[in-house]
């Protein structure tokens, strides 16, 4: 029988996943001041779970108070909020699906607002504009164990809560991907220098977190194909990374690439073993819309575990020619699911064949990440999704929340 959309995938802990589609990480930026979870979360995450994804993954759920991608992260940090998570995870898995939770620590991608001395490998300063980030110091050797320490206590609490599996974020310039780069990891001692050290940091998380969920917890990793940056983690690098998480006992992967310096999970392309380099679009349909499907190939080729590749793929038909061809094995969706949350019930339906594309109507184009931030929330309070949203209105309503949101930081009890 053809693989398809709507077929089971069985993973190497003995997990089924119903379906061949995955509800991609999006940032939600929904938790109360004390980064636990909230009633808006549960709402949401009900909705992805009824839209018909065998396997839901959440936003990046944070191991340190301290350090967050945004003020509206979760995170687990002796911060309470038990049973508010297992709220959580029941919400999300009304339907049958698998909900995992993303775990993940931003390193110096922790905006100004805060945190004012954010950590990373090595104490090398973001190359982006404007003075929304500050420059890192060098993690100290205990504060790297401390880090591991975390993911392992976040996964656990994941399973202990209801979650089904974890996904670790290794990608996208936060804190493993930056041990992974050359570019941000400069060390000298065992957690810098050669791959075989700059890859420890991400081997023994991934160890930690086996060792604190169990060995059939499904783990997940979401790894660049690419950095797409002279100098930086390399599709070759990459390949051998993969080859080892298979050792490690990694249940799905999950290829992207690029971070904040260069961001190609955007859908800014580079071509393999290039650094910054554009792609011509491609005859074949699912070459043209899928932007890590040519890392896939390669990285299918030594991958012992299944590959699941996210970004820019709309239609039923590219998808299923994908998983017939063993080019993947899971199909990511992201920006679509933010308005359409029954996209992936409808595809594997034949309902329709293609997923709206918002993204081409949002004008000025650097308004999306607010505007689709802004369908999740308005989706967590009950409310439908506006479509007819200007970009200009998102820019403006985006930038307000975000300043309200770190101003509930302030006074908040001491983060550990």
């Amino acid at each position: 029988m053809t693989v398809g959309i709507h077929s089971s995938l069985l993973l190497p802990c003995g997990a089924l996943i119903p379906n061949r589609l995955c509800k991609a990480a999006l940032t939600e930026g929904l938790a109360d001041a004390m980064n636990r979870s909230t009633p808006q979360l549960d709402r949401l995450y009900r909705a992805w779970s009824e839209g018909g994804s065998g396997l839901v993954v959440t936003g990046n759920v944070q191991v340190d108070r301290r350090y967050l991608e945004r003020p509206g992260n979760v995170v687990i940090d002796r911060n309470g909020g038990i049973d508010a998570l297992r709220r959580y995870a029941q919400a999300g898995t009304v339907a049958g699906n698998h909900l995992w939770m993303q775990v993940n620590h931003p390193g110096r991608q922790t905006p100004r607002h805060v945190c004012t001395q954010p950590i990373a490998p090595s104490a090398i300063a973001l190359k982006v504009g404007g003075d929304h980030y500050v420059p890192p110091r060098a993690m100290h050797a205990h504060e790297i164990d401390d880090a591991i320490a975390r993911f392992a206590h976040v996964s656990a609490m994941a399973r202990a809560t209801g979650f089904t599996g974890v996904q670790i974020h290794a990608a996208h310039g936060y804190l493993i991907s930056q041990f992974l780069s050359p570019l941000a990891n400069q060390r000298t001692d065992e957690w810098g220098g050669s791959l075989v050290n700059r890859a420890r940091f991400l081997r023994e998380t991934v160890r930690a977190c086996r060792a604190a969920a169990g060995d059939d917890f499904p783990i997940g990793v979401k790894l660049n194909s690419s950095d797409f940056q002279l100098g930086g983690f390399s599709h070759e690098e990459c390949l051998q990374v993969v080859r080892w998480l298979g050792e490690d006992g990694v249940d799905l992967l999950e290829l992207s690439g690029g971070n904040y310096e260069q961001p190609s999970m955007m859908g800014v392309r580079g071509t393999a073993g290039a650094a910054q380099s554009s792609q011509p679009v491609a005859e074949s349909t699912r070459l043209r819309e899928a932007y890590f499907l040519e890392y896939s190939k390669a990285v299918r080729a030594v991958a012992s575990m299944p590959v699941m590749i996210t970004g820019g793929l709309r239609t039923r038909t590219a998808m299923n020619e994908i998983l017939a061809s063993g080019e993947a094995d899971m199909i990511g969706l992201g920006r679509p699911v933010c308005v359409d949350t029954d996209l992936p019930a409808q595809l594997i339906a034949g309902r329709v064949e293609s997923a709206q594309s918002y993204e081409r109507g949002i004008d000025p184009p650097k308004a999306g990440l607010g505007w689709f931030c802004l369908q999740l929330m308005k989706i967590g309070r009950g409310e439908p999704p506006d479509r007819t949203l200007s970009g200009a209105q998102a820019i403006r309503d985006y930038v307000d929340n975000e300043q309200q949101a770190a101003q509930a930081l302030i006074g908040r009890p001491a983060a550990h």
